[in-house]
């Protein structure tokens, strides 16, 4: 597939101008900080949501019920990535059994085998878990000074969690945080960096040491956790190969980690931007609509790629039937389906009480649906309960991304006194009937280490 980046300069007509320069303007680094403009600039384009780019070999689909029939549909193939990469390398062999780049009843047999051990109920199991972990950082969090909540909270809880989910060391945190980034990375497409293959790939030779032969030790030696769970796991006889554990494995601790830990600073950011939804969410920290509407709203993975094996009929979002051709490589933008304004009216604003948040797509749909949503809300609603009850002044002290990466956010002290810095934006003080109590406020910065955009291992399995 051709980087848009790319794409040599030449004459095109005023129309293919228009697409290419508002397409193009989804990478521009200007865009980051708000993509979504330039998501309604494409939108704009065309009343049925259905953008194609030829030049780039591409299709944008903007719109809602579009994105959600592709990612529906039996003949959109997920995976391509795994046709661009070197051939006999550590990091292909560590992809190439990961039920995300699997179609049909390869992936339905992995998936399958992976998820009689991911069951609701066991992540419901976690809830107990997840608070305590969460807890425990809180409880970390110096309270006279700003503080970094991604370093301090959005990166170590999710892993965290799954981590102790799978049965791994805790001390062996910071390595697989590495790991994680490394396959991060890797699904976000790092061809070109010579440096950064080289890293992925030496992560990945360490990975697949770390876990060679665990299936055969796991299940004649059983421990707590979803990896011996998965090792033990049969359907008519079929179990996981090591290869196959290892990869879904690691997909479920970069998955696990990656979504929670985007949503945490981006949700932030937008609360920021949003100080009566702030107030709102104070008034009622449990309210039960939190973790979709944020979900909706900040879309923690942006965009997604399928590629359709046969002709795919449905109704764009003027209402008119149209028809994606087989071979089109579609470019599914989430984040635009998440805030497509036919669905979600006044698509911007974060309202608890919307009624239909929960159609979002931001862990896709259909075949590939992130295994791991149940565990996702869980840590997203916790979080921002948490949050809410221990700091409702919390402040966001820098709210423009740096990067393309997804910003964090960290909390600044607010003695409630009156005598705070004039240049820090508070929330109003009728967030709370009683004086405001000290807490921790939020600077943002740079995050390196995810990816809200371009990544791939949140909303698939």
């Amino acid at each position: 597939m051709t980087n848009p980046a790319q794409v040599a300069a030449q004459p095109f007509t005023p129309e293919q101008q228009r697409t290419q320069a508002s397409a193009q303007a989804l990478w521009h680094p200007q865009t980051i900080p708000d993509p979504y403009p330039a998501y309604a600039a494409l939108r704009d384009l065309n009343p049925s949501g259905v953008l194609p780019v030829p030049e780039w070999g591409m299709t944008f689909v903007t719109s809602h019920a579009v994105n959600s029939a592709v990612l529906r549909s039996p003949l959109a193939r997920s995976g391509a990535v795994i046709s661009q990469m070197p051939g006999d390398t550590q990091a292909t062999r560590l992809l190439q059994p990961m039920m995300l780049f699997h179609n049909g009843p390869s992936h339905a047999r992995l998936r399958g085998l992976v998820q009689a051990a991911f069951t609701p109920r066991v992540v419901e199991a976690q809830r107990e878990l997840v608070q305590t972990v969460l807890n425990d950082l809180l409880d970390a969090l110096p309270t006279d000074r700003d503080v970094d909540l991604v370093a301090g909270l959005a990166a170590p809880l999710p892993a965290r969690v799954i981590m102790r989910m799978l049965g791994l060391r805790g001390d062996d945190e910071a390595k697989f945080m590495r790991w994680t980034q490394s396959v991060a990375d890797l699904l976000g497409g790092a061809e070109g960096n010579p440096d950064l293959l080289a890293r992925i790939e030496a992560d990945a030779s360490e990975m697949r040491a770390y876990f060679r032969d665990l299936a055969d030790e796991l299940r004649a030696h059983p421990q707590p956790g979803l990896l011996s769970a998965m090792a033990a796991a049969q359907d008519g006889g079929e179990r996981l190969s090591s290869d196959e554990l290892l990869s879904n494995a690691v997909l479920l601790l970069a998955a696990g980690h990656e979504t929670t830990s985007n949503l945490i600073p981006g949700g932030l950011l937008e609360l920021a931007r949003q100080p009566q939804a702030w107030a709102a969410l104070v008034a009622r920290p449990d309210h039960p609509n939190v973790a979709d509407e944020l979900l909706r709203v900040v879309s923690p993975v942006q965009l997604d790629g399928r590629t359709l094996a046969g002709d795919l009929t449905t109704t764009g979002a003027d209402g008119q039937p149209l028809t994606l051709p087989a071979g089109t490589h579609v470019q599914t933008l989430l984040a635009a389906a998440n805030r497509d304004p036919g669905v979600f009216p006044d698509p911007d604003r974060l309202d608890w009480d919307r009624p239909n948040s929960a159609r979002h797509l931001a862990f896709a749909a259909g075949a590939h649906y992130c295994l791991g949503a149940s565990l996702a809300r869980l840590e997203i609603a916790e979080v921002y309960a948490a949050l809410a009850r221990r700091f409702p002044n919390l402040t966001v002290t820098d709210p423009t991304p740096r990067s393309r990466r997804t910003s964090s956010c960290a909390a600044r002290r607010n003695s409630g006194s009156g005598s705070g810095r004039p240049e820090q934006r508070r929330y109003p003080s009728s967030i709370q009937n009683t004086p405001p109590k000290p807490t921790r406020g939020a600077r943002c910065r740079s995050l390196p280490s995810t990816s809200s955009r371009a990544g791939r291992s949140g909303p698939g399995a």
